[in-house]
């Protein structure tokens, strides 16, 4: 048998790739982690973490302070299409339930746990050649760099290099979301501080988002499905037209200026049809399809597939390929399929003015279910818990929120 030094090589160093490594470092695992950038850089994103995103983080040993823009919210205010504002409050004093950071500051921050934890990181270097052999996989660098691993994860996003590479579908994928994001300075003193969602009617179920980030700034952005009114090609020409409706500029407020240009990106959510494993080879976050198909948020299921996958490999060891393709796949398709479905029926209601009005009045009728939907929203507990019965458990409407007492001490997490 071969002497190998690395026991697994992850591509790709966002949220997936760095929990990924994390987990593998700390069962002792010898890990290389590759990026073809170098950390701090600037990753399209809404920026948004929700509580179930948070709490993998807290595992992780993410350290809030170590993040500048990390701000933390309490409530969510949300605009139907008929231009009704509803507030959905997070609990108080429980931990942190939502939270906005830079992703440029977040990835450099893991990256950095990651390395902490063991890993070798190599950055500015990315992936141009992979090989599968019976017991390793054999990469090559853009630099000329060879190497050889018992396990290679593929963290490299929409695009993936490694799946291209491998020659694995789906061809000419672009996505079932597509997102368009600027970030703005000298915003009103209640976008500095509050999230707010707007349900624009002329591209439901597409949405509108002010997500605070402290210091007077925002990320500020909208999101549609392919398929529905606009097509990707109308973006760059709605958004200034967004920008300027009366209520989107009121919050904002007159001040408001973009500091930087506006981009935009794909969203893929499709698990149940992408190819998880090829051999001794796991793909997850993006590279997996595993974003929420009716929010567009995928930073949780990034973190959450790249624990899984190292799980699995460690689980197995190095010599059962097979078992660590079976364990994974079967976490990833109990775990998010059956929020994925749920959330696809939901879309359903939300492509109607009617149906989206009707959601939100719903959701904000009495105290109880406005709290319960703001923490649903979040992903405090899974969005299909209903269709699966087997993840019940007692306690799981009532847990705590991520990073407990220190949710808004001045000197770490900036409230």
């Amino acid at each position: 048998m071969t002497d190998l030094a690395n026991d697994v090589v992850i591509v790709g160093a966002g949220p997936a790739g760095t929990a990924a490594a994390i987990t593998a470092c700390r069962a002792g695992r010898h890990v290389v982690l590759v990026d073809r950038s170098r950390f701090p850089r600037d990753k399209c994103c809404g920026d948004g973490l929700t509580v179930g995103a948070l709490r993998l983080l807290e595992a992780l040993g993410l350290d809030p302070a170590g993040v500048p823009s990390w701000t933390v919210v309490d409530d969510t205010l949300v605009t139907s299409p008929s231009g009704r504002e509803a507030v959905f409050p997070l609990p108080r004093g429980q931990g942190v339930f939502a939270a906005i950071a830079r992703r440029a500051d977040l990835d450099a921050a893991l990256v950095d746990v990651a390395r902490a934890a063991g890993a070798k990181v190599i950055e500015g270097n990315g992936l141009v050649a992979i090989e599968q052999q019976a017991n390793e996989v054999h990469l090559t660098l853009a630099d000329g760099t060879t190497m050889a691993t018992r396990y290679a994860i593929a963290a490299d996003g929409m695009w993936s290099p490694t799946r291209r590479l491998l020659d694995i579908g789906p061809v000419d994928y672009r996505g079932e979301w597509h997102a368009f994001r600027q970030y703005f300075r000298n915003v009103s003193a209640e976008a500095g501080r509050q999230l707010m969602v707007w349900f624009e009617p002329d591209f439901l179920p597409g949405y509108a988002w002010s997500f605070p980030l402290g210091d007077g700034r925002a990320n500020v952005g909208f999101g549609i499905q392919r398929g529905t009114s606009y097509s990707v090609g109308d973006m760059k020409h709605l958004w200034p037209d967004i920008l300027a409706r009366p209520h989107v500029r009121a919050f904002l407020g007159e001040d408001a200026e973009a500091e930087a240009p506006h981009k935009a990106w794909p969203i893929p959510a499709r698990i149940e049809g992408m190819v998880l494993t090829q051999g001794r080879v796991m793909f997850v976050g993006d590279a997996a399809a595993a974003t929420d198909p009716m929010t567009g948020e995928g930073i949780g299921q990034a973190l959450a597939t790249g624990l899984w996958a190292s799980e699995a490999l460690v689980a197995a060891g190095n010599d059962r390929a097979d078992q660590a393709r079976e364990l994974y796949e079967h976490r990833v398709r109990r775990e998010l399929l059956p929020d994925h479905r749920m959330s696809r029926f939901l879309i359903r209601a939300l492509r109607h003015r009617k149906g989206a009005r009707a959601a939100i009045w719903i959701a904000s009728r009495t105290t109880w279910t406005r709290r319960n939907f703001a923490r649903w929203l979040f992903e405090d507990y899974p969005r299909g818990v209903v269709l699966t019965p087997g993840r019940w458990h007692r306690g799981m409407f009532t847990s705590p929120g991520a990073f407990g007492r220190r949710a808004h001490d001045p000197a770490g997490i900036k409230p």
